[in-house]
């Protein structure tokens, strides 16, 4: 029962994610830790505050407790890139993080990184499936939380500072310190106040913080910084005059802006405004990556500096492969996570954030001006991004004649090149682009579509609407 997707494993509260079957997990992992002679440095466990992710983090601790494996727990609620990075300062082989990231508030999971920091790629993922498969002596052995903690076999740590002077030595503090910035902060009932609180008012900004309580139903919203869920926060930018509005999701790995003007900026928008700045500004040289449902504007940014643009599968394994392969500056989703060169080997909102501060300090610029800027030297792109639900007799009939039997519908442009990298990509001669594809983190099919215009890019959607009956 216990399947990884493109975000680790994630499931329903009480239906498959349970104690069992988190002690499953780690017990399966202690096996691999132990077959590859890693089990004495110990593993890195962490959890945001989702509900049972405190007790589901303990769960785990006491079986590698209990099978000799030293557990470093984080002792509060922190953000996913906090754990990666610990594992990467610290050289593990492992660390483990509780969330479900952006998912709803009935699901709950557990994000896998590997040695560096990494998100554990498909052959890590597949071969723990496999020792959770070989795992029959259930309910598996556990230690009693207090007898480990007197063992020292789990020992509660909390290394926030390490992680947030990381990010400080990174950015020129000093010119933000220069321009008085005023940022609004929701972190979306999520994990990340207190690390972006610290930072921006060490470089002097006046922070100003809405939905900063602990809320387990995340409001009664999707814990996604989306256009959707950020109403709130566009009104108290316009209201309060702020320079920028800043969101991230539950774990703080995704990133979603507001701009001085009250409008939102899509992570397209975001990832394209980063490698501007870091390539134009900062004076960084190399590639960018994106998976296959993001912007190609950024393609056109990176050919204008000389550079190239790789593009990957959905699944942020995908971009941080790709750029530790190619040395890229940076690496992004559309769905607003995004790493950038010389920090973790993972998406991070909170530095993501970071440097967009820094950005409008050393430009002298708001934030609504460099975007007009891009726009105007390359053109604008419009995504259109749509979600179905359905029966398993459905998704299975949309999967033999999409991904299977390869049929396509009558398309009314002219189509450069078709790919089935992951799910069904069409790429148009003008530029344009269709991706349709089955969500590895929740049961939706997706469909992406980019072109010059909204109103083209709706169009095709529906012609793939029609065509699948959906």
């Amino acid at each position: 029962m216990i399947k990884f997707g493109t975000g680790g494993w994630r499931a329903v509260i009480g239906d498959e994610f349970t104690k069992e079957n988190i002690q499953i997990l780690s017990r399966a992992l202690c096996d691999k830790m132990r077959e590859e002679k890693v089990e004495k440095e110990g593993i890195v466990l962490g959890y945001d505050r989702r509900f049972l992710s405190k007790e589901a983090m303990q769960w785990a601790a006491q079986v590698f407790a209990a099978e000799g494996i030293k557990a470093y727990l984080i002792n509060k609620s922190a953000p996913t890139p906090l754990v990666m990075f610990y594992v990467m300062k610290h050289e593990f082989h492992y660390g483990m993080m509780i969330t479900a990231s952006h998912n709803p508030a009935i699901y709950n999971g557990i994000k896998v990184f590997t040695f560096g920091g990494r998100d554990a790629d498909e052959v890590q993922t597949a071969d723990m499936e496999r020792y959770i498969n070989e795992v029959t002596d259930i309910p598996v052995d556990e230690m009693n939380y207090a007898e480990g903690i007197e063992k020292g076999l789990i020992e509660e740590i909390y290394p926030l500072n390490e992680y947030l002077d990381s990010i400080i030595d990174t950015v020129d503090m000093n010119k933000v310190k220069q321009r008085g910035l005023r940022v609004a902060l929701d972190p979306m009932y999520g994990v990340s106040e207190t690390s972006l609180k610290t930072i921006l008012m060490t470089a002097r900004c006046e922070v100003e913080t809405i939905h900063e309580r602990h809320d387990t139903l995340f409001g009664g919203k999707l814990p996604a910084p989306t256009a959707e869920t950020l109403r709130t926060l566009q009104n108290y930018v316009i209201d309060r005059r702020c320079d920028l509005g800043i969101a991230t999701d539950g774990d703080a790995d995704r990133i979603g802006v507001i701009d001085d003007k009250g409008n939102f900026l899509h992570p397209n928008d975001i990832l394209v405004l980063l490698y501007y700045y870091l390539v134009k500004y900062k004076g960084w040289h190399g590639p960018a990556v994106r998976n296959i449902c993001t912007t190609h504007l950024l393609d056109r940014v990176a050919e204008s500096f000389g550079e190239k643009c790789y593009e990957v599968p959905v699944g942020f394994k995908h971009i941080s492969a790709k750029m530790f392969a190619t040395d890229a500056i940076i690496g992004g989703e559309s769905s607003g996570g995004m790493a950038v060169r010389g920090h973790i080997k993972g998406k991070d909102g909170i530095y993501a954030s970071t440097l967009l501060v820094e950005m409008i300090a050393v430009t002298g610029m708001k934030l609504s001006e460099i975007m007009e800027t891009i726009r105007k030297e390359f053109g604008g792109m419009a995504l259109v991004e749509k979600d179905y639900r359905f029966s398993q007799q459905k998704k299975d009939e949309i999967r033999k004649r999409v991904l299977e039997d390869k049929e396509l519908p009558q398309i009314p442009y002219e189509i450069d090149n078709v790919s089935y990298l992951d799910g069904l990509k069409i790429y148009l001669k003008d530029g344009g682009w269709i991706s349709v594809r089955f969500s590895g983190t929740e049961p939706l099919l997706r469909i992406f579509c980019e072109m010059k215009e909204k109103q083209d890019a709706a169009a095709f959607c529906e012609v793939f609407e029609k065509y699948l009956d959906i």
